[in-house]
């Protein structure tokens, strides 16, 4: 069928099923009852069974016009679900908030080939949207790009608010130099038009592209492109570089970047992080000079939970969002969290607002009006492409800034207090108090700083712990990521398999993730206090409890990098389990300690080589 007939086609159907056919979703938990106000409601937006022509969509991106109109975007792909078969860029329109939404609109058809990664942005100035894009030549199965990939960016724009689009044009002798010759993507996400101080005025969306140096891929660029001019001309601005190892081995890859606006005027830029060696899945910049260098390179955000994916910002006020799944494994529950500083610092997992515990993947945020925001999110029972959904909320719907949790002494040096997390009680202890977790929300979790990473070195971990549950994971120290592939160090009980585990994981050079495990032949869930140390040295992992030890060979290579990281107490990293029972005196050092230093108290109470020290014997301060 000719293309032409084929978007007419799809447009005629799409158009008979209108906004009325949404399936509306279900409030989470803590929404208003029906009789008020709805301070969330989200319905499903796209998706293959109730729009024709399409196997699968994803990638969102959402704007809301000069004149108030919300335009969400997405890749309509149409065989499958691959990143680089025919794909088309299509839109659908609200007039009334994101309520009600129009039939979908082919705005860019791919006609075999990919036309994705959506970027609009509205000049606010002249009423214009842009939409930049990138293509590359499609494929029929569901296989990514091939290497080098033959990507370029696109821009078409719309003068009457996303009802009709121009032809596009090749942005490509602007902003594609000659060495990003392989991988090229604009945003995905909305860009911005800068509202402070001289560059006031000016469009600016993300990039981040690769260089093929003839055999095999040998950086990544991460980068803002910008315009002066409304949109007639745009040029690379920021930019930031990142090698790539002759073995495939990079510190980050900087990519799908989001961008607000701070209140002094500079820009705040949040990119994905994808397999670099720097600990964290999410990496920051910042450019104070309206997009045109980066004032630093990116630094990646180790306690800043989330898997491997794009995620969206959107300044509110004093106050910047950040929607992007808060699973630090899956591209599961998806949440808001906000930071108040510029985003200096971030709300931990347990202050986000969830969204969803559904699978979710991409987003894009938009301000609907003073009182609402949107979020357009890949999400789904099954799969996190199964659709793309708009979910409407206030902001008095999102959980409120609070102040410090309590707290409990970490005596390692230059430490910080550990947050206690939940109602965790002050018990009776082995030397002195003890906490007692509760199995439901209880926890102490450790700030993140520079010491606390275990890397390829030796280790003790040591703790006493006390419980007589028969059933669940029984999580006793956690340090690291998460999952069969990010590098971790753990200890736990697992009763109902009548045992005690420890566990590391660790990534080796450019070699897969290897795990090494080491088990008990009993419980230990007697409600008696027992002595647990996980040693990693001279070439084994051992696991003793009250002397009683087992040990296997040890795997090389570090137990902390290219992950998420975490040091939790009584708490699984995901929070998809918690310790019910009491700890006491949980102590890490960075060397392996002898069995003659494990028996002596002196030692065991010591700061000397300690990574952390938690006697858990009292808890204070805290403002809710």
């Amino acid at each position: 069928m000719p293309s032409g007939i084929r978007t007419r086609l799809r447009n005629c159907l799409a158009a008979a099923l209108t906004a009325a056919a949404l399936l509306v979703l279900p409030h989470p938990a803590h929404a208003q009852p029906a009789a008020d106000p709805p301070e969330f409601e989200q319905q499903i937006l796209f998706k293959a069974a109730q729009d024709p022509g399409y196997a699968c969509f994803r990638i969102p991106a959402i704007v809301r016009t000069a004149d108030g109109t919300l335009l969400a975007f997405a890749e309509g792909r149409v065989l499958n679900c691959g990143d680089a078969a025919d794909i088309d860029l299509v839109v659908k329109r609200s007039t009334d908030g994101g309520r009600t939404w129009g039939p979908l609109q082919v705005v860019n058809e791919g006609a075999g080939d990919t036309h994705g990664n959506p970027a609009p942005i509205v000049d606010r100035d002249t009423g214009r949207i842009w939409l930049a894009e990138t293509y590359n030549t499609g494929r029929k199965d569901s296989a990514s790009c091939s290497v080098p990939c033959d990507r370029s960016p696109h821009l078409q724009y719309s003068d009457d608010d996303g009802k009709t689009w121009s032809e596009p044009r090749d942005l490509s002798p602007e902003i594609l130099p000659a060495d990003w010759n392989s991988w090229y993507a604009t945003g995905p996400v909305h860009g911005i038009q800068l509202t402070h101080g001289r560059y006031a005025g000016r469009l600016v969306f993300g990039v981040n592209t690769e260089t093929w140096d003839g055999s095999r891929v040998s950086a990544n660029h991460a980068a803002l492109i910008v315009s002066d001019d409304h949109g007639g001309h745009w040029r690379i601005g920021a930019t930031d570089t990142w090698p790539i190892a002759a073995d495939g081995t990079f510190r980050q890859k900087p990519s799908e970047l989001t961008l607000a606006e701070r209140t002094d005027g500079s820009v705040l830029v949040s990119g994905r992080e994808q397999d670099g060696t720097d600990l964290g899945h999410r990496t920051q910049a910042v450019s104070r000079d309206g997009g045109g260098s980066f004032a630093a390179p990116f630094r990646d955000l180790p306690d800043l939970y989330t898997p491997q994916v794009q995620g969206s910002m959107l300044r509110v006020g004093d106050r910047i969002l950040l929607a992007c799944p808060a699973d630090p494994d899956r591209r599961r529950t998806m949440t808001v969290r906000s930071s108040y500083d510029g985003g200096r610092t971030w709300d931990s997992v347990d202050r986000g607002t969830v969204v969803t515990t559904d699978w979710s993947g991409y987003s894009d945020l938009v301000r609907v009006d003073h009182d609402t925001v949107g979020l357009l999110y890949e999400g789904g029972a099954v799969d996190a492409r199964d659709e793309i959904r708009f979910a409407r909320f206030s902001e008095d719907w999102l959980a409120p800034h609070r102040g410090p949790d309590p707290h409990t002494a970490d005596l390692a040096p230059r430490a910080r207090p550990a947050a206690v997390l939940g109602d965790a009680e002050e018990t009776d202890g082995v030397f002195d108090g003890a906490l007692e977790f509760d199995g439901t929300d209880d926890a102490v979790r450790l700030p993140y700083r520079s010491g606390l990473p275990l890397g390829s070195g030796d280790f003790t971990a040591s703790l006493w712990f006390r419980y007589t549950a028969t059933t669940g994971e029984q999580p006793l120290l956690w340090m690291g990521g998460i999952g069969t592939t990010q590098p971790q160090v753990w200890v736990r009980g697992e009763p109902a398999n009548h045992r005690v585990q420890g566990l590391i994981t660790v990534r080796n050079g450019a070699a897969a993730p290897q795990t090494a495990f080491v088990r008990t032949d009993t419980a230990y869930n007697d409600g008696q206090w027992h002595h647990a140390v996980l040693r990693r040295g001279g070439g084994r992992l051992s696991l003793s409890v009250d002397g009683a030890q087992s040990a296997v060979a040890d795997v090389p290579g570090s137990v902390s990098r290219n992950s998420p990281f975490g040091v939790h107490i009584g708490q699984r990293m995901d929070s998809r389990a918690f310790f019910t029972g009491a700890l006491d005196e949980v102590h890490v050092w960075n060397r392996a300690l002898t069995d003659e230093e494990l028996s002596d108290p002196k030692v065991l109470r010591s700061p000397k080589d300690t990574v952390l020290w938690l006697p858990l014997d009292s808890v204070s301060g805290g403002d809710s």
